[in-house]
């Protein structure tokens, strides 16, 4: 695995007091990305032309029933992918990319909010370790510094053709994401230790 630095002092205004991610968001820290090699020659061929620039293991929450389903994210130059071993599932153009949002809480989940048309399903709803370095390549490859909103409490997300979810953030003793008795999706992260 090819590891890049990256230096990074408080990028969106991140901080020891904000957002769940902990302490050290303000300091250096390594971005780690797959090489292209690590991609399944198919995936590489159905990107051809485009420049890899990151690549990381992340959970999507379908948007009917919110199954977990294990992917990869795949970033270029011009667009992210969500990818099954050998089979692109969802492309994002940046130019076309609404939002991206993330709790203030330290479950690692990240929303990509999509135009409402026919190329899109709906908003990814995505669970990955490395929240911010995943946000932080993200934004700055499709330019779009001021479209990430860190929320508290809850979020509202498109499932598609016109209908909407709620995502509401808790916490609790134990880390856990499911589908709540009024069909809301639920993210519950522990307590940051002090």
């Amino acid at each position: 695995m090819k590891m890049a630095k990256t230096a990074l002092w408080g990028l969106l205004g991140a901080g020891e007091s904000g957002w769940g991610w902990g302490s050290g968001t303000h300091c250096l820290f390594l971005v780690c990305s797959s090489e292209e090699n690590d991609l399944n020659p198919k995936v590489l061929q159905l990107i051809r032309g485009e420049i890899i620039k990151y690549v990381t293991p992340v959970i999507k929450y379908d948007r009917n029933g919110f199954k977990a389903r294990e992917r990869l994210l795949v970033l270029t130059q011009s667009s992210a992918y969500v990818v099954e071993m050998a089979k692109i599932k969802q492309k994002i153009e940046y130019s076309t990319l609404k939002g991206i949002s993330t709790s203030n809480l330290s479950d690692g989940i990240v929303v990509i909010h999509v135009p409402e048309d026919n190329k899109q399903k709906g908003d990814v709803i995505l669970q990955c370790e490395h929240v911010f370095e995943t946000v932080t390549k993200l934004c700055i490859l499709a330019n779009k510094q001021s479209v990430v909103k860190v929320v508290k409490g809850s979020l509202r997300f498109r499932v598609g053709s016109g209908k909407e979810g709620t995502m509401v953030f808790t916490v609790g003793p134990e880390p856990q994401v499911f589908k709540d008795k009024t069909g809301q999706l639920t993210v519950v992260s522990t307590p940051r230790k002090s």
